[in-house]
């Protein structure tokens, strides 16, 4: 029953996938009949995640058989600790970095890299959005950025990005996903730090943006021990981003935090820029399962 259903739900999304889009989620949990269980690709690679401890011995024995054809399998439990790499499960390993595309779009992919894998694929249609939004002339600011895949995506539109993170290992990596795109970094702007900080920082100068992206973590702690809980606080991030928007800007403000309702999120998002226009966006159509994903298209007239 168990392979049955993880076939049935790979044959079909598989006219989502061609020349131009190797990186998709394949199974969607309780969406495909199979409650915690998650299975995605990335040029063929496969990632398996799980919420529970241990995988079925059943979907190992499946994917041992596919590793058998050459299918290259991975495995996580989706509560491990962020410096836990994928677990080999079959098919040929994958030691080092490559690379999957989404929309002809490049991206670094690497399973050794710990919990993440280089890009959230249920942002895709989202990614695509900001590359529409995003034309030679105008400015796009990616907070949170991770590995600068919507920098990436802006900059392919003709924007001239700033990726800013926490983290320089991020940051080289979204540089590394310019190269991958034949985009020179130099053309653009890389900031290390907080958000927050950054965000008054450009109020200040009075440096604006046409995009700002916001989709941070649901919990974080500053450098000087100021906790941020996107169900509180969120609104108070939109707020500082509104102040370094251009008139007619846009802000795409994401939150995968399960615990805000996604009214809460729009009151939310509504209370810390108002006067803005705010449309509700769908996740891909492969997540057929809980719609998690909350995600707001704020525009400034």
């Amino acid at each position: 029953m168990i392979r049955h259903k993880l076939e049935t739900a790979i044959n079909r999304r598989a006219r989502l996938l061609n020349p131009k889009t190797n990186a998709l989620r394949l199974v969607d949990g309780e969406g495909d009949g199979l409650p915690g269980l998650f299975l995605d690709t990335y040029a063929n690679r496969w990632l398996v995640s799980t919420r529970g401890h241990s995988l079925d011995p059943d979907v190992r024995t499946w994917l041992e058989s596919r590793g058998r054809q050459g299918q290259t399998s991975y495995w996580k439990h989706l509560d491990q600790h962020e410096k836990d790499n994928p677990v080999h499960i079959a098919g040929p390993p994958q030691d080092g970095p490559f690379i999957a595309s989404e929309n002809g779009v490049n991206y670094q992919i690497n399973f050794q890299a710990g919990y993440s894998q280089g890009i959230f694929l249920d942002q895709r249609l989202n990614r695509r959005r900001v590359r529409e939004h995003s034309p030679p002339g105008k400015t796009l600011l990616n907070t949170f950025a991770y590995t600068g895949a919507f920098s990436v995506c802006a900059a392919l539109g003709g924007a001239t990005t700033t990726t800013l993170d926490l983290s320089q290992v991020y940051l080289d990596w979204a540089r590394d996903n310019f190269l991958a795109n034949a985009l020179d970094p130099t053309d653009h702007y890389f900031c290390k730090g907080d958000t927050f900080h950054w965000l008054k920082r450009f109020a200040r100068q009075g440096r604006t943006f046409d995009g700002i992206v916001l989709d941070p973590p649901t919990f974080s702690r500053d450098d000087k021990g100021k906790v941020f809980r996107v169900e509180k606080d969120y609104h108070r991030l939109v707020a500082l981003a509104h102040a370094c928007l251009a008139p007619d800007g846009w802000i795409l403000c994401c939150t995968n935090c399960r615990k805000l309702d996604p009214r809460d999120f729009t009151r939310m998002v509504r209370q810390g820029a108002p006067g803005t226009k705010v449309t509700s966006l769908t996740m891909p159509e492969e997540y057929s399962g809980e719609n998690y994903l909350k995600s707001l298209w704020v525009e400034k007239s």
